[in-house]
């Protein structure tokens, strides 16, 4: 990691170079990511586009809007016309395995960006974040707001959502959250009052925000019509959260009756923080894109310049075939007290895009 990490602090100060600065074309690399409709991975195809052009390469990048065949259909295409490495944002990481096959074939490297491919041999480097710690931060930024927000209140009424279960990051995520709250729920200091537990109940495929929205409105009248007051929902991404907050406001929570609940997120997206400073929302989880689409870019560099990638994990990403060699990065839990630090301060978000 440390030489990596030396290698990106040299290319990140030609970031603003042109590649045609670069007297040499490397090749092209195909970037294949989920979709435009979340801002989050708008930012990493245009990070990652960036990055790999400073260093010489060219890019073609393609968005699926989250339709499987559509992906599946532009990886070929860039195997077709022979780039020299991928990356790949999954949709769904069972599906490729054929296409990847091809791309072995052709000597193509294979990195699986922020979401792990499955089920396939063909997976050279996955480049993340520690995704299990994400899930201890949400679920450890949950408790923090319910001792925060409801001192004299036990137990607490907490629902649980995942993400997608076609994501094997939602399981991750998942996980990391309940090795913090199962001990809490088996004592009866919190209590799932619906009983919906497990990502095969709880998961959000698509990790579609209407979908959450839904699932909210079902959990209020089924569970809480009684008079029972909702304290926590485990939330795992920001566009679920904005849609779990709609369905909150929509029977009168974010009042002085009613206050709001402790509501998690991810992705640090404008929109929920500034529900955050609004106090709609009380935290998000920051992975700074900007800093895994450079780790990605040096990674394939140094792999496509013959170099040997050190520092590298080896063991915690098992695809169902293999071991896939690792570089995880780390996240950051983000709320009202350090958002402008986290987030601002950092160059990520712009602060007058929150007013």
């Amino acid at each position: 990691m440390k030489s990596i990490a030396a290698a990106i602090a040299v290319s990140a100060l030609a970031l603003g170079a042109s590649a045609a600065a670069y007297a040499q074309d490397k090749g092209t690399v195909g970037i294949a990511m989920p979709t435009q409709s979340s801002l989050r991975w708008i930012s990493d195809g245009n990070e990652l586009k960036a990055a790999l052009e400073s260093m010489g390469y060219g890019t073609t990048l393609q968005y699926a809007e989250d339709d499987i065949p559509n992906q599946l259909a532009q990886v070929e295409n860039m195997v077709t016309t022979g780039v020299k490495a991928l990356v790949i944002a999954s949709i769904d990481g069972t599906t490729l395995s054929a296409v990847l096959q091809q791309a072995a074939d052709a000597g193509i490297k294979v990195v699986a960006y922020d979401r792990l491919i499955r089920d396939s041999p063909n997976v050279d480097y996955y480049t993340t974040f520690d995704n299990f710690q994400v899930g201890v931060l949400q679920a450890s930024s949950l408790l923090k707001g319910l001792k925060e927000r409801f001192p004299d209140v036990k137990p607490w009424n907490v629902e649980l959502f995942g993400g997608s279960p076609d994501d094997n990051n939602a399981f991750f995520f998942y996980d990391g959250a309940m090795s913090v709250l199962q001990p809490l729920i088996d004592s009866g200091d919190i209590v799932v009052k619906s009983g919906q537990q497990g990502m095969e109940t709880v998961g959000t495929l698509r990790w579609d925000g209407a979908v959450a929205q839904s699932r909210m409105d079902n959990l209020l009248s089924a569970h809480y019509s009684d008079g029972s007051v909702v304290h926590g929902v485990l939330s795992p991404y920001d566009g679920l959260s904005r849609g779990i907050i709609s369905s909150l406001r929509g029977v009168g929570y974010g009042t002085g009756d009613q206050p709001w609940p402790i509501v998690t997120g991810q992705d640090a997206e404008v929109p929920s923080v500034k529900a955050i400073i609004a106090g709609e929302q009380y935290s998000t989880i920051f992975k700074d894109t900007r800093e895994l689409a450079q780790y990605t870019a040096q990674l394939l560099d140094t792999v496509l310049s013959g170099e040997e990638v050190a520092g590298l994990d080896t063991e915690t990403y098992d695809n169902g075939v293999k071991v896939v060699p690792s570089i995880l990065l780390t996240p950051y839990e983000v709320d009202a007290t350090n958002y402008e630090e986290r987030v601002i301060a950092s160059g990520y978000i712009k602060a007058e895009d929150l007013q």
